[in-house]
């Protein structure tokens, strides 16, 4: 297994509590082959530039062990989620 970091920008105006669902889902989509190491609450920031005119994202970073085949599929469902703004997987040299 690998080791990847995963940046992900959800939508400001979320709720808490759908914020923490959809980051659980996620993380039982990694669960399935392979293993959260850490998760990092970075907060509301400001973005860069605007997308789609969203000023804002709250961020969390996502450390975690899988299989290089199981990337495609995180990110594809990654992609098909309306409440992801941004996101990033990169794979971290151990």
């Amino acid at each position: 297994m690998n080791n990847y970091e995963a940046v992900l920008i959800f939508k400001a105006d979320m709720t808490d509590e759908s914020r923490t669902e959809l980051l659980e889902k996620f993380k039982n989509v990694i669960a399935e082959n392979g293993e959260v190491t850490s998760v990092d609450d970075w907060g509301k920031r400001r973005l860069a530039y605007e997308i789609n005119y969203i000023r804002d994202g709250y961020y969390y970073i996502v450390d975690f062990k899988s299989e290089p085949d199981h990337i495609k599929e995180f990110e594809r469902r990654l992609r098909l989620s309306e409440s992801i703004i941004r996101y990033m997987v990169i794979r971290k040299e151990d």
